[in-house]
């Protein structure tokens, strides 16, 4: 069976603790993962600022040049992996196989994940606001417009504590090599195969390996790579988001709340935009913080909730090499059932009604996993609990509310569309200070623009920019 080991700055490491990583639907083993442990992590972060100091030999556009590269090796070569090999359907079997994902869907992943790797340098022209890279190599530089300026990174690398649910996470960090700070990734247990792959294209590609680490593990790792980084991701639920709200160390990226907002002056004409809507909702399962969990609207919800579950309720669980599966397994035992407990619970609340229970039962229980089936939930007014909820898998409540109060209710948001042409309703929207991503127009929630930031701008957060001042001795000498 395939070992993956640890990865101590480049290095294999096999550990005594293994971890199995199994089949969702039969259980069956798919490779053994060794484990990290905590006092492994902190002495190996000793050598962190090793992983920078090397990064910076290259230039910037090399590294840039090296994930093009990259990325053909990740979409299409077989790349070394543990003690064997893997090639990309290989890849796509087993991370469908352990995270329950479809595998059409797992192959899309990859192609957005490539997609990011070769267009590093547009993106980071975007994200740095045009600034000349090699400010960032050196620390200061000047600027077209003649002004010296500086930006200081923060950390010599960035950690993430990465999540099994959703492989499109992984698109946060992979600018970070071309921004010449290493990476320490704690790969989710249940999604060891991007992090692992990915790496390997890098090294391929001619990054030195030496400025990786991959520390599989249990919530101690997590918890080691998180307190050993002065940067880091991590990825959770709500309670993950507020334990670490306002620490300027640690990115928490957690459930989206993302939402569609018909506006008075378009709501007349919903029947327009439902398949915009049932798309921000069901598409890559439902999984994503990007899939819409909210539409608001002043009038027409139960029309417009009815016209959803048609289109969504009869959605059924298949297999997941079926090229029509549309949802994805919940592979942790009990966890399907769980969560259609607390649904089940909300439902019974006065001005709530799923109107998808009319195309059969929601929760599918199999041997080894389960699954939910589409939801879309209406609710009378915005007050209800099961309205400030999110769930994953393809989950909607339709909530009625006055247009004047929808952006004091909604709560927070990472992606809002508004579906409006009323310019006030418009000017609310852009100064929302609830709403990160705001789409103006019939755009599905889950249609990015790679050239702007997902959530968070990741240069902000790894460089500081800062006052510096440069004699006239040593200012470049300009044509």
């Amino acid at each position: 069976m395939l070992h993956i080991p640890v990865l101590r700055w480049g290095k294999p490491y096999e550990s005594l603790e293994i971890n199995e990583v199994k089949h969702f639907s039969t259980g069956e083993p798919i490779a053994r993962v060794s484990q990290a442990n905590d006092g492994i992590i902190r002495r190996d972060m000793r050598q962190a600022h090793k992983a920078r100091e090397i990064l910076r030999e290259f230039s910037c556009g090399d590294l840039i040049e090296m994930m093009k590269q990259a990325a053909d090796l990740y979409e299409s070569a077989t790349l070394p992996l543990g003690d064997g090999t893997q090639s990309p359907d290989d890849f796509v079997h087993q991370q469908s196989a352990s995270t329950g994902l479809p595998e059409h869907m797992c192959r899309a992943n990859m192609g957005k994940n490539s997609f990011v790797l070769r267009n590093m340098d547009r993106i980071l022209d975007c994200l740095t606001r045009g600034l000349d890279l090699d400010i960032l190599t050196q620390g200061w530089g000047m600027e077209s417009r003649g002004v010296v300026v500086s930006y200081q990174a923060q950390a010599p690398v960035l950690a993430a504590v990465l999540p099994s649910n959703s492989p499109g996470v992984h698109t946060l960090w992979l600018p970070v090599i071309p921004l010449q700070l290493g990476l320490v990734l704690k790969p989710g247990p249940q999604e060891p195969w991007t992090p692992y792959r990915m790496v390997s294209a890098f090294i391929e590609a001619g990054v030195p390996r030496e400025v990786f680490g991959l520390y599989p593990g249990e919530a101690a790792a997590g918890a080691a790579v998180l307190a050993a980084c002065d940067r880091s991701m991590i990825f959770g639920g709500t309670p993950t988001v507020e334990r670490y709200e306002g620490n300027p160390r640690v990115q928490a990226h957690g459930p989206g709340f993302s939402k569609i907002i018909l506006g008075d002056d378009m709501v007349d004409q919903w029947e327009d935009y439902i398949d915009v809507i049932a798309e921000s909702i069901h598409i890559n399962s439902g999984r994503g913080c990007i899939n819409c969990s909210g539409v608001w609207a002043s009038r027409h919800t139960k029309e417009i909730a009815q016209a959803l579950a048609e289109k969504l309720g009869p959605i059924e669980a298949l297999p997941p090499d079926d090229p029509e599966a549309g949802l994805a397994a919940f592979t942790v035992p009990g966890m399907g059932k769980a969560v259609w407990g607390m649904i089940e619970q909300d439902l019974k609340e006065d001005g709530v009604e799923d109107l998808t229970s009319a195309f059969g039962e929601r929760l599918v229980e199999q041997e080894n996993c389960s699954y939910l089936r589409p939801m879309v939930v209406h609710c009378e007014t915005p007050e209800k609990e099961i309205a400030k909820k999110e769930f994953m898998f393809p989950f909607a409540t339709v909530v009625e509310c006055p247009q004047y109060q929808m952006l004091k209710k909604i709560g927070p948001t990472l992606v809002c569309s508004g579906i409006t042409n009323d310019e006030q309703l418009i000017h609310g929207l852009s100064d929302a200070t609830n709403i990160d991503r705001c789409n103006i127009g019939p755009i599905p929630t889950t249609k990015l623009n790679w050239l702007q930031p997902h959530e968070g701008n990741i240069i902000d957060f790894l460089y500081r920019s800062r006052a510096y001042q440069v004699s006239e001795e040593r200012m470049p000498v300009t044509s």
